[in-house]
Order: C-alpha cells, then sequence, then structure tokens
C-alpha cells in the first residue's frame, strides 16, 4: 500500500470514479491517509458518492503526476466500521473538521479499497502493478 500512498502524496488531488444508476460520476478528492497496511479515503456521509458507494461499491480512483504517469486503482470500497480511522485522517487534514464535527452533524465515512489493482502506467508505455 505504500505505492499507492506515496503516488496519491505526490499526485495531491485524484479523481474516484463511482456509478449513479448507469451514469458514471466521477469527483475530484485529497483525503486519504495510510493506517494499518490500507489506504484510507474519505467522503461525506451527505453527499451523493457515499450513497453511491454504498449501493455499488466497485470503483475507481485516477491520479496523474507531473512526470505524464498516471495511476488507475480499481476496487471495491469496503466502510471502516471503527471511528479511529475519521479520527485520524481529520487530525492529517485538520481544515476537514470545519465541515465534519458535532455541530454540523455531518460525519466523515472512511472507507479501503478490497479486491483491488492497482497500476502505475506511462503515458505511451505498459503498466506497472503497485501492489505487488
Amino acid at each position: 500500500m505504500g505505492k499507492v500512498n506515496d503516488y496519491l502524496n505526490e499526485a495531491g488531488v485524484f479523481f474516484l470514479a463511482t456509478a449513479d444508476k448507469d451514469q458514471p460520476k466521477c469527483r475530484p478528492l485529497g483525503a486519504h491517509i495510510e493506517m494499518d497496511g490500507k489506504v484510507i479515503f474519505g467522503v461525506g456521509d451527505f453527499k451523493n458518492v457515499y450513497k453511491q458507494l454504498l449501493t455499488n461499491p466497485k470503483c475507481e480512483i485516477v491520479s496523474t503526476k507531473q512526470d505524464g504517469h498516471w495511476m488507475r486503482y480499481t476496487g471495491k470500497a469496503v466502510f471502516e466500521r471503527d471511528e479511529k480511522y475519521a479520527e485520524a485522517m481529520l487530525d492529517a487534514m485538520p481544515n476537514l473538521k470545519d465541515i465534519y464535527n458535532e455541530k454540523t452533524g455531518k460525519k466523515l465515512m472512511c472507507f479501503h479499497l478490497e479486491e483491488a489493482t492497482a497500476v502505475d502506467i506511462a503515458v505511451m508505455g505498459e503498466g506497472e502493478d503497485l501492489l505487488s
């Protein structure tokens, strides 16, 4: 997971693609941490992306780096039950505490990918497996 997390750190912003019935939906995100051997992502419980992942957990994360490489991280979203993941993400990204708190009533929902593949792809080259 270290390679995937490092890739996301270098890229900064990444894109999460989900399905809304038969329509693909893609949005930029940045919230992620590495913890317990997993890359953990966060989305709001009030957002459509959360509802889409509950309905169909298959998703894909794509990020690009300045050198022209891009990563495709594909799998099944599994939401974490332990609050320690949301707490760690909020500690790592304190600006999110303005959104996710008891006052707003909004909750940060954290997930990781299972049954996943991650490939680093050069613009005109072969892909390199990042999980092996």
